[in-house]
């Protein structure tokens, strides 16, 4: 993925004062990395490290919008490697909202000169009166900061544009699969690393001195109730374990509808997608994390059976979805034996974690506490609040608080609750869970639409994992917290999936029409 190069072509009396600029600019580049260097500040030049290359994202991302979307992605994920080793800095956390920014102003002036295809959403009804009522919420009298608002609106909303973006990358078939190789790739650096962490401990890729409000989240460890073995809950590359689990989920979900796709569609990059499947599995077994553990396997189940159920029967091609479903017990295999010969005592110390804990045979077992008992009870809990029935306004209790109440010297004291419903009674009342499943339900009832529309084709297997996606995190998953759709990997690869999912029908299309054009007339196989 090469940056294109700024083109100045057009007027030519700009040519002079742009080159200037880019002259001064480069001059005070130097001035300031000179006086790092002979200071022999590393962070210093750290930061004149990431501004030049966020410049430079900024450059290729206005030239190109497409680009500029994986320049975004790149850094999505790699944002907290960044900031973990530079003190926690606000101004990497928030790099990520202005490159998105970027995105969305090159995709808009692409969209203005009629180079790319928008698409009205089936639900963008009930999406705009919930994003008008979240509007509404920022001035709540119940929060003391319209700041707390203004963050709320942001987590909520603010990558909601990138189903635009999404649905108007696939031009054709090449540009879907380019995206899904592209996070592979991402995949197998993220989770390597993670793996590695595993087992090594936190002391690789973390730095020695973290700062003090991430330093907790970084070494974080889980303890089996019973046999007492502990283990580390590894972060990989970013500042927290429940950041790189979340990010799991996400892979293990690419990558198994991925590897669907190919079998069915194409014979190249098959191998690539097997190793991705297998890694990925040995990550979430890795990552001491239960819930990864139980949506990991969970997926695994229900993909296949709907794999099977959706699969082109009139084509006589179900045994390459049952060849899917073969590589990913074969892959999960794979992950387990060469853990359990390589690391055993790292694989062991999770499995003990998972089997006292999750086994409905073990003394110890806490999943129908966990998943029942305990998010009820919470999601009860927020009603006995004096402001249910209105709340105290959007952001109040999401994540991120803590850095508005220190910036601005505001405390709240307002209390909060686990439940993700809970928090959405808590900061837009019961309005606002109201709106929140209507339009949860007009997202899954149009995505099932699609879904069920590309029965029988190898699309499929996309379609059904990004409408098993959007379900999890919508419903069981914001129902237990609302941190998982407010993480924005996970809230941003959501609204990015879901314009993907509403393009398949017309790259399926598309390939179809292309496919009958060529030759004459062959056997209908989806494979080539």
């Amino acid at each position: 993925m090469n940056i294109p190069a700024v083109s100045f072509s057009g007027n030519s009396a700009r040519k002079p004062l742009l080159a200037f600029g880019f002259l001064v600019f480069a001059a005070v580049m130097a001035y300031e990395v000179s006086g790092y260097v002979i200071n022999n500040d590393i962070n210093g030049l750290s930061y004149m490290a990431l501004i030049f290359v966020g410049g430079a994202f900024v450059v290729g991302m206005l030239n190109d919008w497409r680009n500029g979307l994986y320049f975004f992605l790149t850094w999505l994920l790699f944002e907290d490697f960044a900031r973990k080793f530079l003190g926690n800095n606000m101004a990497i956390y928030f790099a990520k909202d202005f490159l998105v920014l970027v995105v969305y102003i090159a995709f808009f002036i692409a969209y203005r000169r009629r180079e790319v295809q928008s698409f009205r959403p089936p639900f963008l009804v009930p999406l705009l009166i919930l994003v008008w009522f979240g509007a509404m919420q920022i001035f709540n009298p119940g929060s003391s900061n319209v700041m707390f608002g203004l963050l709320g609106f942001k987590l909520f909303f603010y990558y909601i544009p990138l189903m635009f973006v999404g649905y108007s990358l696939l031009d054709k078939e090449e540009q879907l699969r380019k995206f899904f190789f592209v996070n592979m790739i991402l995949a197998v650096i993220i989770v390597s690393l993670g793996v590695v962490q595993s087992i090594a401990g936190p002391g690789f890729l973390n730095p020695e001195h973290p700062a003090e409000d991430i330093r907790e989240l970084s070494t974080l460890y889980r303890t089996a109730p019973i046999s007492g073995v502990t283990v580390y809950r590894p972060t990989s590359v970013f500042v927290s374990a429940g950041r790189y689990s979340d990010f799991l989920i996400v892979a293990w979900m690419l990558v198994f509808g991925f590897s669907g796709y190919l079998l069915l569609r194409r014979r190249q990059g098959r191998a690539l997608a097997f190793v991705c499947l297998a890694l990925t599995f040995a990550g979430a077994i890795l990552s001491a994390s239960r819930g990864v553990f139980m949506w990991t396997g969970i997926t695994a189940v229900v993909g296949s059976i709907a794999f099977i159920w959706g699969a082109p029967w009139r084509q006589r091609e179900v045994i390459r979805v049952l060849r899917t479903v073969q590589r990913a017990v074969l892959g999960i295999a794979l992950a387990l034996a060469m853990l359990f010969f390589t690391f055993p005592d790292a694989l062991l110390g999770r499995l003990a974690i998972y089997s006292e804990t999750l086994s409905p045979y073990s003394a110890a077992n806490e999943l129908t506490h966990r998943a029942g008992e305990y998010p009820l009870r919470n999601f009860l809990g927020a009603f006995d609040s004096p402001r249910w029935p209105y709340g105290y306004g959007i952001g109040t209790t999401s994540l991120g608080v803590q850095y508005v109440s220190r910036i601005f010297h505001e405390k709240l004291t307002i209390g909060s609750v686990e439940s993700g419903y809970g928090a959405l009674v808590m900061e837009m009342g019961i309005g606002g869970l109201v709106l929140w499943i209507i339009m949860t339900l007009s997202i899954l009832f149009a995505a099932w639409r699609v879904v069920h529309k590309l029965r029988g084709s190898p699309w499929f297997p996309l379609a059904f994992i990004i409408m098993w996606y959007a379900f999890l995190l919508l419903f069981p998953m914001t129902f237990a917290g609302i941190q998982p759709y407010e993480d924005f990997i996970l809230n941003a690869y959501l609204w990015l999936l879901l314009g993907i999912l509403f393009r398949l029908p017309s790259i399926a299309l598309s390939a179809q029409f292309a496919a009958g054009a060529v030759g004459p007339p062959a056997p209908p196989r989806w494979v080539r």
